[in-house]
């Protein structure tokens, strides 16, 4: 598994031709905020919490920030802020957890048609700015996630993660034939974590009989 090499080292981004990902720095506070805001009202339902509040602050967005940056540094989870080309407005963010992070060793987890958790090197979430919605950039952007963690990450097995309770992101993932292979609870959260892959990805198969 890819985390486990002890060469790794997480990739430093990906650039398309409308849009850039690189690791996530507390000096990116303003940016994240003013997207963070303008999508407060889906994030609740994505974090499942009521973050963010209403009075929540750039220097409070700043200390997130830091806390992301070192964990980004030690490996526990990799995020990664979505830039325009020339770096001057943030449209969102990428999360990569290996599945062994904490955070997922605590969900509740229930496998759908037989799917292994052990066959997934990587837990990825995400979300677009609000006022990017409309014109299908989360789902450029989706797009080119499996293509980059399998090129520069060399992973070749992955989920996508969403909850429940946002229902554009979970039609976005199902719009792009991605199948459900697990549903994660959380104790007091009311909506589940629900994970999809490829549908090549972590079922077990028989191959067809020869001749």
């Amino acid at each position: 598994m890819a985390f486990n090499n002890d060469d790794f080292h997480a990739p430093e981004g990906m650039r398309t031709d409308e849009f850039l990902l690189r690791p996530i720095r507390a000096i990116d506070a303003q940016l994240d905020y003013e997207a963070v805001m303008e999508s407060k009202e889906f994030l609740r339902r994505w974090e499942q919490s009521g973050w963010p509040t209403d009075d929540f602050t750039v220097e409070a967005n700043r200390e997130d920030m830091e806390k992301l940056e070192r964990r980004h540094a030690t490996g526990e989870t990799f995020t990664y802020t979505v830039l325009n080309t020339t770096g001057t407005q943030c449209f969102g963010c990428v999360y990569i957890l290996p599945t062994t992070a904490r955070w997922l060793s605590k969900a509740q987890i229930t496998a759908i048609d037989g799917a292994q958790w052990s066959a997934y090197e990587a837990a990825v979430l995400f979300w677009v700015r609000q006022s990017r919605l409309a014109e299908g950039l989360d789902r450029r952007l989706l797009d080119a996630i499996g293509p980059w963690l399998a090129h520069d990450w060399r992973i070749a097995n992955h989920l996508i993660v969403t909850n429940e309770q946002f229902e554009q992101q979970v039609a976005l993932i199902e719009g792009a034939d991605l199948e459900i292979r697990f549903r994660l609870g959380y104790p007091n959260q009311p909506g589940n974590y629900l994970a999809y892959a490829n549908d090549a990805s972590g079922a077990q198969r028989i191959p067809p009989p020869m001749g």
